[in-house]
């Protein structure tokens, strides 16, 4: 079992940052700098740093990640028999999706230390390569959202809630999964709170300025409604309400428009796109909404008008349902300050 309580003074606990060439390098430095910070940064009742951090991959030396800057691999993982965490950082996966059995080594290394008492842990999409141990299969995970139909396809015994910032799983908690990009945050925060001390959680995050994303990631995720599904007959209903779903009543354009009986085409529609009619308009209007929200001054009632609501506090309830955000507090999260934006000709 991992060490627990490294904050009473005994040995670090020993996290191995995980390397390959697929790695990003702002997470993988990131999650280093962070977790190596008590070096230089006292906490109090931290009287000695709570984690060893290094690099670990295949051999050690030199390796080109990702963006094709080089790190150094401070360990080969034919040289650790154990570790108490093991760290994923996120992968760089292309639209072909993740090759499997690429690292067999390294994946047998990974369960061999799973079954040595370590934690597993992934940031973003270094879930991927985690998957391919198995201990995954039938766990809640998370990954990044613009992975998630990819990672699917391609591990579809994985269950995965995309809007979740970070899920703790395994009959340990052990199995350990932050979401998209940034929320190797909440990863590395989760750790040291659990480690080392809410504490010592709270001084890392107020010196590096580092925020847990407790809302979620449904405010980050863009909706685009599913294409691929080959049905010709929706796919034109969705081109039709893609520019149309602010009208009176969509569904019943819809219907029209494609010729078919109602109860066909919502049971067509929805085995197409996964989402019911209305529920796919819902998701085009508050889309929509939030790009108004973004970029221009209108008052929340008028932009609710504009998408198609008539009832504005129908559609704050909507909106704070499918992003976890009031639409006064997305307009401030998300649109750009005004220090930051283009500056006028007098």
């Amino acid at each position: 079992m991992p060490r627990q309580g490294a904050q009473t003074g005994s040995q670090p606990l020993h996290v191995s940052l995980v390397a390959i060439p697929e790695a990003v390098l702002s997470t993988l430095t990131g999650i280093f700098d962070v977790m190596n910070a008590f070096t230089i940064l006292p906490a109090p009742g931290i009287k000695e740093p709570p984690f060893k951090v290094e690099i670990v991959g295949l051999q050690q030396g030199p390796l080109e990640l990702a963006s094709r800057v080089p790190v150094t691999v401070q360990r080969s993982i034919a040289s650790l028999e154990t570790t108490d965490i093991v760290i994923v950082p996120s992968l760089l996966v292309g639209p072909e999706g993740w090759r499997k059995d690429r690292y067999p080594e390294l994946v047998q290394w990974l369960a061999a230390m799973h079954r040595r008492g370590a934690l597993l842990c992934s940031a973003c999409s270094g879930l991927f390569l985690l998957a391919e141990t198995g201990l995954f299969d039938g766990v809640d995970t998370t990954v990044h959202f613009g992975y998630a139909r990819i990672f699917k396809a391609s591990y579809p015994q994985v269950p995965t809630e995309p809007e979740r910032a970070l899920v703790v799983s395994g009959p340990r908690e052990e199995l350990i999964t932050s979401g998209a990009s940034m929320t190797w945050h909440d990863l590395v925060l989760y750790l040291i709170a659990r480690h080392a001390g809410a504490t010592a959680a709270q001084a890392v995050a107020r010196f590096f300025a580092l925020q847990w994303h407790q809302d979620g990631l449904a405010p980050y995720i863009v909706f685009e409604g599913r294409k691929d599904h080959g049905d010709r007959a929706i796919s034109a209903a969705q081109d039709w309400v893609a520019s149309h779903f602010s009208v009176a009543n969509p569904l019943e354009e819809m219907i029209r428009s494609t010729g078919l009986a109602e109860r066909t085409f919502k049971r067509r529609f929805t085995g197409a796109t996964g989402l019911s009619p209305i529920a796919y308009v819902q998701r085009l209007r508050i889309e929509e909404a939030k790009r108004r929200l973004e970029r221009t001054e209108a008052p929340v009632d008028e932009i609710s008008w504009q998408v198609g609501y008539e009832e504005p506090a129908f559609f704050r309830r909507l909106f704070k349902r499918m992003t976890g955000l009031t639409p006064g507090s997305y307009r401030r999260r998300f649109r750009i300050p005004d220090y930051a934006q283009p500056r006028r000709e007098r």
